[in-house]
């Protein structure tokens, strides 16, 4: 045989072999979901459609009895149905959205991984109809948005449902007639909006103020402030009826949570609010509409939520009966009363803040000073400044807020600035701001319409406070430099309270509900608080708004300044009062205004200021200042915090994805799975890469 016969040979035998390769090897199956969607087909003949009992144990409430296999996804038996993700989805689904939508997505997505059987004239499936189909989408698909998951694609209302006219099953149809039944039965006195009252982890507590933000986006939105120290969202939520930006004249306020990461009741509470207002919306409750139609509300329900996994832990640990013998046996009062307070860094938050109230006390005698904007010192950021105060104080020079409160725990009192003593030795001594009046005005609305705090009668945790009424001066209570409150009164227009929800830190469960009805009325009173004192605008003679014109009111050494627009907002009791607005350029102008004792809504005070030439400043016009270098404008000038601390995670108020982050310290961002991927890859089946939303 030559070598052209010996080849020739070779190549018919390589190729036999080849075909015998191939045409043994078993059948390749279609990717799940991909003869659905007409990618492939799994059967090269058409295989007889055959009814069969229903034994599908997540969809066997459905209101018939026996399906038919192949389906209309194309799988043909049960354990092939059990064994997809599309199944697994369904069986996960009400823990994945905390409830919400459920049984609705399970029942609709069971009609079609197992579609009723209709016998005659020949086995047939029944399509669910797509009106039902759309219905459960459009009220649905913001759960799913919340936590980053795609609409999955065997809900596709125009590929796997019906119309009317086409015939078709509503398989919602009974568990309508049991909502009606049921909702009949209600008293109106009974409450319209469904909150589960549990803990949540920092995953649920995104899921749920995502979802909450999709369901009410024509009046919510959420936002990262930037990341803890450990590189988690600070997320926030804001309410107003036009978000993602200020509108003139409306006020803004804030509520922060956690920001000891063992004191939990305050995040929680904030979670359910968040709900509340959402679905009060919808349903229409006026009160709720007016607050949110009038006013922009930011939430921020975890301001440290490294340390709260770290109090969740112990607090978990301890309930383990195998733990017991190391743990406090006198439950969650003394449970981790301390272990979660700091932030990853071991920094106190409430201690971290720059010590503007010590420069106000040394140099408040020296004439020209101003007790309101103080600058930062540039010392401040050559200490350790951690990067959750880095990022609210950023939030809090960035947004115009009125007032505010902060949320903790291990007393029952509301206590207000200033909070570092004005005698450097005395521990507990009164310390009142210019504004006293109208900060025991605001802790008196929270405390007078909590269910408890104000009375005098009420069992407190350890300190007294007789006669107080549930409120009190910080310094007087305990002096300490550093905090968030001082820092917001004393660097921007912002005043705010501490707000002591009750001595258990880490309540049990149990104590969420009756907590929040304790809560509720307080938390609403507070925010309407806003509406009272008087708001306007600072204009030029051209009419346009002047930006960080000064607003004075005699009497009291605490200016406020206006916003970008102009607009400006000044909490103030009722009576009397000579208001004065001045800007640089501009004359000053003065007005006597008279606050009635009750007032619902702001009296409105505009000013018009005409240019003036500059006047030359004096020689002493520095002196006051801590250094002639610190301004207000000057924000960690040298770049300590980026140099040294986290990398900036971008601007406040610009939105940012949980779970979404890069590297400590790194600049850039590294796509990761969201947090529920690992329910399918720990289960074994294919990855469902049809739910990712990208």
């Amino acid at each position: 045989m030559d070598t052209t016969e010996y080849k020739t040979v070779l190549a018919v035998f390589t190729l036999f072999n080849v075909l015998v390769i191939c045409w043994c090897a078993p059948q390749r199956f279609c990717e799940p979901g991909h003869e659905a969607l007409g990618r492939c087909n799994n059967s090269p003949a058409e295989e007889k459609p055959v009814c069969s009992e229903m034994n599908l144990g997540y969809c066997n409430d459905l209101d018939y009895s026996r399906t038919i296999f192949p389906n209309i996804l194309g799988q043909r038996s049960r354990h092939e149905v059990e064994s997809g993700a599309e199944y697994l989805l369904l069986s996960v689904v009400h823990g994945l959205l905390n409830g919400e939508c459920s049984p609705d997505i399970r029942l609709l997505g069971c009609s079609v991984l197992a579609p009723r059987c209709q016998d005659l004239p020949s086995p047939a499936p029944v399509k669910s109809c797509r009106s039902t189909c759309e219905a459960v989408r459009k009220g649905c698909g913001h759960a799913f948005e919340g936590i980053d998951m795609a609409w999955p694609y065997f809900l596709d209302c125009d590929r796997f449902f019906a119309s009317e006219q086409e015939g078709c099953h509503d398989p919602l149809a009974p568990l309508r007639a049991r909502q009606e039944v049921a909702f009949s039965n209600l008293s109106p006195d009974e409450p319209s909006t469904i909150i589960q009252f549990t803990y949540h982890s920092n995953a649920q507590m995104y899921s749920v103020l995502k979802r909450t933000a999709a369901k009410c986006s024509h009046i919510s939105k959420t936002y990262s402030i930037g990341r803890s120290t450990e590189g988690k969202d600070l997320l926030a939520i804001e309410f107003t009826d036009n978000p993602g930006g200020h509108e003139l004249l409306e006020p803004e306020i804030k509520l922060v949570g956690n920001m000891h990461g063992n004191e939990v009741l305050g995040r929680q509470l904030l979670l359910y609010l968040a709900q509340y207002l959402c679905s009060e919306y919808l349903l229409g409750n006026q009160r709720i509409q007016t607050l949110v139609n009038t006013t922009r509300v930011h939430i921020l329900p975890s301001m440290n939520p490294d340390g709260y996994e770290l109090a969740a832990a112990e607090v978990e640990a301890s309930n383990d009966p195998e733990q017991q013998p190391h743990y406090n046996q006198e439950g969650h009062e003394l449970n981790g009363w301390t272990v979660g307070r700091t932030n990853a860094q071991n920094l106190d938050l409430n201690r971290n803040f720059p010590d503007l109230t010590s420069i106000l006390y040394r140099n408040r005698r020296i004439k020209g000073f101003r007790t309101d904007h103080i600058p930062i010192p540039d010392s401040y950021w050559f200490g350790k400044v951690a990067s959750e105060t880095y990022a609210v104080m950023k939030w809090i020079r960035s947004v115009p807020f009125v007032q505010s409160a902060s949320l903790h725990g291990g007393e029952l009192v509301i206590s207000y600035p200033f909070d570092f003593s004005r005698h450097l030795h005395e521990e507990r001594m009164f310390s009142p701001t210019p504004d006293e009046q109208a900060f025991k005005q605001l802790a008196r609305t929270y405390a007078d319409s909590h269910a408890s705090m104000a009375d005098n009668n009420t069992e407190r945790c350890g300190a007294s406070f007789i006669r107080s009424g549930g409120i009190i001066n910080g310094a007087l209570w305990y002096s300490f430099p550093g905090g968030m409150s001082d820092f917001n009164y004393l660097h921007t227009n912002c005043l705010e309270i501490t707000v002591e929800l009750g001595c258990d830190k880490f309540p049990s469960e149990e104590e969420l509900y009756p907590e929040w009805l304790r809560n509720k009325e307080a938390l609403l009173s507070f925010m309407e608080s806003v509406h009272r004192g008087i708001k306007g605008v600072v204009k030029d003679e051209e009419g346009y708004g002047i930006k960080g014109a000064s607003i004075s009111v005699r009497g009291i050494r605490k200016d406020v300044t206006t916003a970008e627009d102009g607009d400006y907002w000044r909490l103030m009791n009722s009576g009397t009062h000579i208001i004065t607005a001045s800007a640089k350029g501009y004359s000053k102008v003065s007005k006597r205004i008279y606050l009635p004792a009750h007032m619902d809504k702001p009296g409105r005070v505009d000013f018009v200021l005409k240019k003036v030439p500059v006047q030359p400043v004096g020689p002493d016009y520095h002196l006051f200042l801590s250094s002639s270098l610190d301004t207000y404008d000057r924000f960690d000038p040298y770049n300590q915090f980026q140099r040294y601390g986290r990398a900036e995670p971008g601007e406040p108020g610009e939105p940012r994805e949980p779970g979404m982050g890069g590297e400590p310290g790194m600049g850039g961002e590294r796509q990761e799975k969201p947090w529920w991927w690992n329910y399918f890859t720990q289960a074994g089946v294919s990855a469902p890469t049809w739910l990712l939303r990208n």
